[in-house]
């Protein structure tokens, strides 16, 4: 690494985001702390850091090399992650191929029931709101983004379900449901930005059932760091 590591600016739920010496790239730090509920629950999964960033970064160079560009540089260490800095598109992209979480609860269905298609839903990254439900006229009706964003972003949303899904499965774990978070580069580009890890999956064994992602602490299932560690043995070897 040629750039230096300067000042942070951002500390959020999981990560503190460094500047560095070039202009164009930060740094992430993976914490060990876990939230849940929109910070109404707070805790530490020990060794979460350094788990989430070994599985994002394998995950990410898979995507690259199925076409989805993401922000990533380089791992420096075990929590820290060079990328390259974007300004991230105020929308949560969250796909869903089973009901769970607050599916389940909107619609009053029982979780696990399956889903005839992929789902693809846009919420307001806004943790003031608890990140509302939005559709993608009135993103586009805001400002926020341009209809061409929101199709690019849908279009790389269910790309990642399928190579992900597709990767997973014969590693015997089924994808019930994930969020993305994506940003524009400083030439406009638009990458795959944040993180992909059991904070933001939903992992189920197959066959068992079993949940091997962060709702083993939502719902106070025990085993976490436990669930974290296979997923980084299933994912990374």
């Amino acid at each position: 690494m040629t750039a230096q590591v300067l000042d942070s600016f951002y500390e959020g739920k999981a990560k503190v985001l460094y500047n560095t010496s070039d202009p164009q790239l930060i740094v992430q730090y993976f914490k060990d702390d876990a939230t849940a509920f929109n910070r109404q629950k707070f805790g530490q999964i020990v060794g979460k850091g350094p788990m989430n960033l070994r599985i994002t970064v394998a995950i990410f160079k898979l995507l690259e090399q199925h076409g989805v560009p993401t922000h990533l540089v380089q791992a420096l260490d075990d929590r820290r992650l060079l990328t390259r800095r974007v300004e991230i598109v105020p929308l949560e992209v969250v796909v869903r191929n089973r009901v769970a979480g607050t599916f389940a609860k909107r619609y009053a269905l029982p979780e696990g029931m399956h889903l005839k298609e992929p789902i693809v839903e846009l919420f307001y990254k806004k943790d003031e709101l608890n990140d509302p439900l939005i559709t993608a006229q009135a993103a586009t009706a805001l400002g926020w983004t341009t209809a061409a964003e929101v199709a690019r972003i849908e279009a790389y949303a269910l790309q990642v379900n399928k190579v992900l899904c597709d990767f997973l499965l014969i590693r015997g774990i089924e994808l019930i449901d994930f969020k993305l978070e994506f940003g524009r580069a400083a030439d406009g580009t638009l990458l795959l930005a944040d993180e992909i890890s059991p904070d933001s999956c939903r992992f189920w064994e197959v066959g068992t059932g079993k949940k091997l992602d962060k709702d083993r602490f939502r719902q106070d299932l025990g085993g976490v760091e436990e669930a974290y560690a296979e997923m980084v043995k299933r994912i990374v070897g």
